[in-house]
């Protein structure tokens, strides 16, 4: 097996042919999601690969149809009511509240109970209890606050939303605690949806992505070094290089080619989403730099990795003005591959994404 072999299989068993929403949402299990729009929203961005059709905003518009919900996973996005059902309840009642925040809760759910679905701006109207800082620093409505933890804990799920806002109703759990040899299936289950999800996994990214499902499951996070040593012992794995990689048992690194296709991926897509798989892949560092100062950025506010076949050789700053489409792309190796079919790969890429868009 070599790397060539690697990059081959990482890229076609991520990018399956396209199908419908439902079955792209259950295959894969989880898909990021991210606010920014440059030019769509990352999970958008993430689906329009893999379902027929797709376009800017279907996930969001289709969310109460689909089996799925917005929740942690090994961070926020969307993930399918299976995998919900593995992490949930993440806590027992309001024991993890303060006493003054776990009244407040209380008050609170037996509104939205009341009211069935709840904007969170109704809610502040309502309680007004004023404001606190939030988990990126800044300040935000305590009542705000309070509903994305009550939705953490799994007390309210994201019913819909309302021009990106978050509506809010009751989430009922069954009760009773789960016996250990449950709760070792129920992470075991979690660790195999993550290698799905991200495989092939060099070994030192494999540890660290498992345990970020210390966010899914923080009721079990003492029991995740064990699941991942019982991971390491039924996954696939193989020494290439010098470097240990695992992948669901069963897989073979030979199956499925990428095809003569250029894509511009998300920033978060599975494919690329771990930056560490990335170099040893590709052999250039990417980083996201939406958040990096505008003089230090080497790429672009929002430049999304450019995929030819089973290579990363670029990347890509698309923005629409005056309902066109406008692209600037660039080249890890400094020009674009001499390779008979790429030119055209592109302008067909480039062509899909306005459709995407609606342009």
């Amino acid at each position: 097996m070599t790397l060539d072999d690697l990059r081959a299989f990482a890229v076609a068993r991520s990018l399956f042919p396209p199908t419908t929403l439902p079955r792209a949402l259950d295959r894969l299990g989880f898909v990021q999601a991210d606010p920014i729009r440059a030019p769509a929203r990352a999970q958008d961005l993430t689906l329009r690969h893999r379902v027929n059709g797709y376009l800017a905003g279907d996930l969001e518009r289709r969310y109460p149809e689909l089996d799925v919900e917005e929740d942690f996973f090994v961070i926020y996005g969307f993930v399918t009511r299976r995998l919900y059902a593995l992490m949930h309840p993440r806590a027992s009642g309001f024991d993890p509240f303060p006493r003054d925040r776990a009244r407040h809760a209380r008050d609170l759910l037996r509104f939205v109970r009341t009211h069935g679905e709840v904007h969170p701006r109704v809610v502040n109207d309502h309680f007004a209890h004023g404001t606190t800082t939030n988990y990126w620093g800044g300040r935000s409505n305590a009542t705000t606050h309070l509903l994305d933890q009550m939705h953490y804990r799994g007390m309210l799920r994201v019913a819909r939303r309302e021009r990106g806002v978050r509506i809010y109703r009751v989430r009922e759990h069954a009760g009773g605690r789960s016996s250990a040899a449950e709760r070792r299936a129920r992470v075991d289950a979690l660790v195999d949806a993550v290698v799905n999800l991200y495989a092939p996994l060099p070994a030192a990214s494999f540890g660290p992505i498992v345990r970020r499902l210390r966010y899914a499951v923080p009721q079990w996070r003492g029991e995740l070094d064990a699941a991942l040593r019982r991971a390491r012992g039924r996954l696939a794995h193989a020494r290439v290089e010098g470097v240990d990689w695992f992948w669901p048992a069963g897989e073979r690194p030979d199956d499925g080619e990428p095809g003569d296709a250029v894509r511009l991926l998300a920033p978060f897509d599975p494919v690329v989403w771990d930056r560490r798989r990335f170099e040893l892949l590709w052999g250039w560092s990417y980083r996201f730099e939406a958040y990096t100062p505008p003089k230090k950025r080497l790429r672009g506010y929002y430049a999304l990795p450019l995929l030819w076949r089973d290579r990363v050789v670029g990347w890509g700053n698309l923005a629409v003005n005056d309902g066109r489409l406008r692209s600037d792309v660039g080249y890890a190796g400094g020009r674009p591959p001499r390779d008979r079919g790429f030119s055209a790969a592109l302008d067909g890429e480039l062509d899909r994404m306005s459709r995407f868009l609606g342009l």
